[in-house]
């Protein structure tokens, strides 16, 4: 079997589906018995459907909720605290890029940091490019930065076309979360 060359793949765009394509690139990876983390950025321990059904998954898959949730920025500032939640996420999400034990790592909404500023490009460039050659990761969020497109092997544009919220429908349990 050849060695496998871990990819920078990133899942952007305004459009519904960047975690879920990043979930369901970690069901595939579980079921060649890859061992899977996704780390959110923004989203919190809210009881969302994929964290239960990760749990199902562990030990070949866990999620970390590392966020805040909402991030509301006011005058273009993001909250301290929600500042300091996305800068533990990082130094967590750099230990486990270097640690060798992981097959595919999932920055979930890490675009969305950088684009807010809560993250540099540059810092995230350094580890991008000095991740372990098997290790896929998996970078959602819109806004992706030019930067980590250039260096990206795949990227995905989620474009919106149509969604329920435009007729009042609100976020639904194993739709949105």
């Amino acid at each position: 079997m050849p060695k496998r060359k871990g990819l920078i793949i990133v899942h952007t765009g305004t459009g519904k589906g960047k975690t879920t394509a990043g979930l369901g690139m970690a069901l595939r990876a579980t079921g060649h018995k890859f061992r899977v983390l996704m780390i959110q950025f923004i989203k919190g321990s809210l009881n969302s459907g994929e964290i239960k059904a990760a749990s199902r998954l562990h030990p070949f898959f866990d999620i970390v909720p590392m966020g805040k949730g909402f991030i509301g920025l006011k005058n273009k500032t993001a909250d301290p605290e929600d500042q300091k939640a996305v800068a533990s996420a990082w130094r967590f999400a750099e230990k486990r890029i270097a640690s060798g034990e992981f097959d595919m790592i999932i920055l979930d909404e890490i675009n969305y940091a950088i684009d807010y500023k809560l993250l540099l490009v540059e810092d995230i460039l350094k580890v991008l490019a000095r991740k372990p050659d098997s290790l896929h990761l998996v970078l959602t969020g819109r806004n992706a930065h030019p930067r980590i497109i250039e260096l990206a092997d795949l990227v995905t544009e989620m474009r919106e076309i149509k969604h329920p919220f435009q007729k009042g429908i609100k976020a639904q349990k194993g739709i949105e979360f």
